[in-house]
């Protein structure tokens, strides 16, 4: 319609300006017949004539062409936005297949019912980064002619950093993790304390002192702790390390915490934050408890934890000690808060925009508070499936598949009464990720090591497992699969809700981890998930992960290539479900 109108528009103005072109013609020859005798006067009148003919046909000209123009613009903008019209429709009916109304609402009931929005973090963790940070710059000014240590760049580690944060927002924990230096004069040089089989190695510090009095720039200001009176020392120059902080040779995480402690209360009224709060420190014997209270009434919690780096790896010696073990104050407990933080960051870079793993982790960590299993597995566990499934399938229309994964790798793993450290023997380890050479040469480490030796705590936490497990899918009904779309490298797609016997199968392998525990049927389903294990098992290029089924009387049998090595786990269970 829009191109008939401009072209009868066109044809109106070309019918004007011709007829407008005839009357004044008709009019000039009117003229020059009157007035023949005055011939200067019709040579003027001639001469007008032909400019104002010469006008209208210029006119004319650039009419028409601003009409082709005008049309051809308007056909171009027609076709794109046609063109913008079937690639949303595209788009839309690609979503509608993947993301079914029941997984909608079954997204939306299980955030509203588990509270699954997350408290708005970024702003208060800015906050406590940025006290640190001033503190940290006072730090420096204060302590510049003595020997503490060296205070480094402040980093944000634990959930509240990482965006998955299970506490209200009134009661969120920061948790800000300092690396320490040695100061001028001494160095740090790491023992390994052995403090038998536990998921954490144990070390201790040992501080030792180092010439000054050559290298390439000698201080001139610093006397020489080795080549030096003691008399001498005392009456020109600060105590050294090992007079102060240290417990013997070794570095004393508790005299750490109780100086950082009195600095903190000394400093706060220089620093900008105090102007608009209030702030307590509370006790704590390894580490620096603050509370931040503002006029108004609400409250910031931040913990300063301090470590030691371990080479130019992600992985520090804390002085932080676990729930499970409080160690001597001259030990020092490997911490990977640091390295976890970083490989959250890279997923958050990596994954696509809304994706779910933090809404997962934060559903689970809810779930497990006051229960007997621990939330560093969970986080485990995530990490994990989050290096074995892409990331492109993490976006927040499979979140119903990602808690369901969660849920049978957990499973699997505590029957198995085996989950793999993270960090330890990880072939899947995200490149980013620094480790020391240690780590790498290191043995797997068990977090389930605690139920393989005691099995009433491995049924106890299988029980309560299964009491997590009714509570997550107490609100989901059966028809949510029968709806499901099908996409590849997806578990949960193939498998309906048949009527009758369901057999219950775990797939496991011990290299990349559990891949499967569903309910089966027949081969054919049985076989269409083996198709998609492979699928998904290829991006991980192991040649050894091949299976096959089939079937033997009522019941169904995993056959297993000859050549698959050890390591290769399968286990059926023929016990019938209503």
């Amino acid at each position: 319609m829009v191109i008939l109108f401009l072209f009868w528009l066109v044809q109106c103005i070309c019918h004007y300006i011709t007829v407008y072109l005839a009357e004044g013609l008709n009019q000039q020859r009117t003229q020059v017949l009157q007035e023949l005798a005055h011939r200067t006067m019709e040579q003027s009148v001639g001469s007008w004539g032909a400019v104002l003919c010469a006008a209208m046909q210029q006119c004319l000209f650039w009419a028409l062409a601003g009409a082709l123009a005008m049309l051809l613009a308007l056909y171009w903008w027609l076709k794109k936005r046609n063109h913008e019209r079937d690639n949303r429709s595209d788009s839309e009916s690609e979503e509608s297949e993947e993301e079914t109304p029941a997984r909608i609402t079954m997204s939306w009931i299980f955030s509203r019912r588990f509270q699954l929005s997350v408290p708005k973090l970024a702003s208060k963790r800015r906050v406590a980064q940025e006290l640190l940070s001033d503190l940290l710059q006072v730090s420096h000014n204060l302590f510049s002619d003595s020997f503490f240590p060296v205070l480094e760049p402040v980093i944000g580690v634990g959930s509240a950093c990482e965006g998955w944060s299970p506490h209200k927002e009134e009661d969120v924990v920061y948790c800000m993790f300092v690396p320490l230096k040695p100061p001028h004069g001494h160095a740090f040089h790491l023992e390994a304390d052995s403090m038998g089989e536990t998921p954490q190695r144990s070390m201790r510090i040992r501080v030792e002192l180092v010439c000054t009095c050559t290298g390439e720039q000698p201080d001139q200001n610093t006397l020489c702790f080795l080549h030096h009176s003691e008399e001498e020392l005392k009456r020109n120059q600060a105590a050294s390390l090992l007079h102060t902080l240290c417990t013997g040779p070794y570095l004393d995480g508790e005299k750490i915490a109780l100086w950082f402690q009195t600095f903190v209360i000394s400093a706060w009224s220089v620093v900008p934050q105090s102007r608009h709060y209030s702030m307590k420190v509370l006790p704590s014997c390894r580490s620096c408890k603050m509370k931040l209270m503002k006029a108004s009434g609400r409250s910031l919690f931040v913990e300063t934890v301090f470590g030691v780096q371990q080479g130019d790896s992600d992985i520090f010696l804390s002085s932080q000690p676990t729930e499970a073990q409080l160690p001597p104050s001259t030990t020092w407990l490997e911490s990977y808060a640091v390295a976890e933080a970083k490989f959250f960051r890279n997923v958050a870079m990596q994954a696509p925009p809304r994706s779910c793993h933090l809404k997962c982790l934060r559903l689970y960590a809810r779930l497990l508070q006051g229960s007997g299993l621990s939330v560093y597995a969970l986080k485990t566990t995530v990490m994990h499936l989050l290096t074995l499934i892409p990331l492109s399938e993490w976006q927040h229309k499979y979140f119903m598949m990602r808690v369901d994964d969660i849920m049978c790798y957990l499973r699997c793993c505590l029957e198995e009464k085996r989950l793999k450290h993270f960090f330890f023997d990880n072939e899947d380890m995200p490149k980013e990720i620094s480790l020391p050479p240690a780590l790498h040469e290191a043995q797997a480490v068990n977090l389930f090591h605690h139920l393989a030796q005691d099995p009433v705590a491995q049924a106890e936490a299988l029980k309560e497992f299964d009491d997590l497990q009714s509570t997550v899918w107490a609100e989901e009904k059966p028809q949510i699969y029968n709806q499901s779309p099908r996409k590849k490298g997806s578990m949960r797609d193939v498998v309906s809700q048949p009527s009758g016997a369901r057999r219950l199968m775990h797939i496991q392998h011990k290299h990349h981890g559990v891949f499967a525990v569903k309910d089966m049927v027949s081969v054919k389903i049985a076989e269409a998930v083996f198709t998609m294990l492979q699928q998904r098992i290829a991006v991980k290029g192991c040649r050894w992960c091949q299976v096959t089924a089939d079937q033997i009387g009522d019941e169904e049998k995993l056959l297993l290539p000859l050549s698959t090595p050890p390591g290769l786990a399968t286990m059926v269970s023929g016990e019938s479900q209503d």
